[in-house]
């Protein structure tokens, strides 16, 4: 008897294994896959986090690899999970873009309005002072504000002593284009986002952090927020810390590793520096719109930026609750900007030199178009057939995806944690993406959404 038990108990194992995973088989064959693709040794990544909707509902996570790393003692190291947090560069942007439709739904805030007016100073690029610059030109990458001249100022500084000529920290006026008036020429950039931010701030009263936590991420239960010092100390376990093997040298220069070796941490290194706030008790709102990095600041997880997603496909719903009012949603999703070789009427590269990355803009939000060809191209899976809005971010190590299909209601959230390698040497197959981008998507799409085995 007690070997017939002993048998039973055996047989039933597997079964009661797999009572317990309440993945199908298709999600336990994408698990794999994704696995696969982040421990390829080609280029190692630290850890992913990846999320699909289908029809406005959660199709899919998946989380592999580690939020924190000790090579020292890898006792100490920490996995991703469902809650993990992760700083997630310029997806930031889309996000901060909702914070202003909601204060133009408000009325506290116009698209069409000369900025200035808000600022309290004379914003103009000083090659074209007759033409007023508005948050729609800011939203759109049209501004002719330029990253050249930097796009981070401390406390200490006000972003007025940046961009109006005679200011202490003016320059050589690096900020402006001298080439094109603003509303002619796209150029993708990181400062305009400071001037939206400061914007905010001068309209509202609100340091930014604070008002995007009121506007934005608490009416979603979007977890996280633009300034980790504020964050419980659950949300502080939760963050990730970005990586890649490039150690970042006291000269300024940056090498990349052997990509056997060590993990260099290159930004919330929390379990070495304690978050601190980069505003002091004295810091005026309105002042430096750059402080709380409003174009790549926000950390969240893939569930939060899901909570933001549900809601775009949804109509400006979220719960059954209006978020954003229809005539917010439609300027949030009209073109803006569409790239005209012919016309020269914008850069299509990335930061880092992409080709044909971007092909048209709305209001803080990238419009993938399914172009394609060798390391060029905004296409996001293989074979093509993907379009849609969202955002794309690039920084520290994280590599991040966000994009939606509205009238499907489908979409892909992918978050890598860290490169091993230099991901410039990996250019994708079909596209401006980087080969491990490629193959994320390529598999989330191919089984989570069109459900092929």
């Amino acid at each position: 008897m007690r070997l017939d038990l002993a048998v039973l108990v055996l047989a039933l194992v597997p079964a009661l294994v797999n009572a317990a995973d309440p993945k199908p088989a298709w999600g336990q064959r994408l698990d794999r896959e994704l696995a696969a693709i982040a421990d390829d040794p080609g280029y190692r990544l630290s850890g992913i986090s990846v999320l699909a909707l289908k029809g406005g509902e959660i199709a899919y996570e998946f989380q592999h690899g580690r939020r924190r790393i000790d090579d020292a003692n890898p006792a100490n190291d920490r996995p991703i999970g469902p809650d993990t947090m992760f700083r997630v560069a310029s997806i930031s942007k889309l996000v901060t873009t909702l914070g202003v439709l909601r204060l133009v739904d408000a009325g506290t805030l116009d698209l069409d309005r000369d900025v200035s007016e808000y600022l309290g100073w004379r914003l103009r690029n000083p090659h074209f002072p007759d033409t007023a610059i508005t948050l729609r030109l800011l939203l759109s990458h049209n501004s002719s504000l330029r990253d050249a001249g930097g796009y981070f100022w401390d406390r200490t500084h006000r972003l007025r002593d940046v961009l109006v000529p005679g200011g202490a920290l003016y320059g050589e006026g690096k900020a402006w284009s001298a080439e094109a008036a603003p509303g002619r020429y796209f150029s993708y950039a990181n400062l305009p986002w400071g001037v939206i931010a400061e914007v905010m701030e001068a309209a509202t009263g609100e340091r930014f952090d604070r008002l995007m936590n009121r506007l934005v991420l608490e009416p979603l239960g979007v977890p996280g927020g633009y300034n980790p010092a504020e964050f419980s100390r659950t949300a502080i376990v939760n963050l990730a810390t970005l990586y890649r093997k490039r150690e970042n040298l006291p000269t300024g220069e940056e090498i990349w590793r052997d990509p056997e070796g060590r993990w260099y941490a290159q930004v919330d290194d929390l379990a070495r520096d304690a978050p601190v706030s980069r505003a002091g008790p004295d810091y005026v709102p309105g002042t430096n719109g750059t402080l709380m990095a409003p174009q790549g600041g926000l950390r969240t997880s893939a569930r939060g930026l899901a909570r933001v997603m549900r809601m775009l496909v949804d109509g400006g719903r979220a719960d059954g609750k209006a978020f954003l009012k229809p005539a917010s949603m439609d300027e949030f999703f009209r073109t803006a900007w569409v790239h005209e070789m012919a016309k020269r009427n914008g850069d299509c590269a990335s930061e880092s030199g992409r080709p044909r990355l971007f092909n048209a803009w709305g209001l803080g939000n990238q419009q993938f178009m399914d172009i394609s060809g060798p390391g060029c191209g905004d296409r996001l899976v293989e074979g093509g057939g993907f379009t849609g809005h969202g955002h794309l971010g690039e920084a520290w190590g994280l590599n991040g995806v966000f994009v939606f299909d509205r009238k499907s209601r489908d979409g892909m959230i992918v978050l890598v944690g860290g490169v091993a390698r230099d991901p410039e040497k990996f250019p994708g197959k079909y596209s401006a993406m980087y080969r491990h981008e490629e193959r994320l998507l390529t598999a989330v799409y191919r089984r989570a959404i069109l459900e092929l085995e």
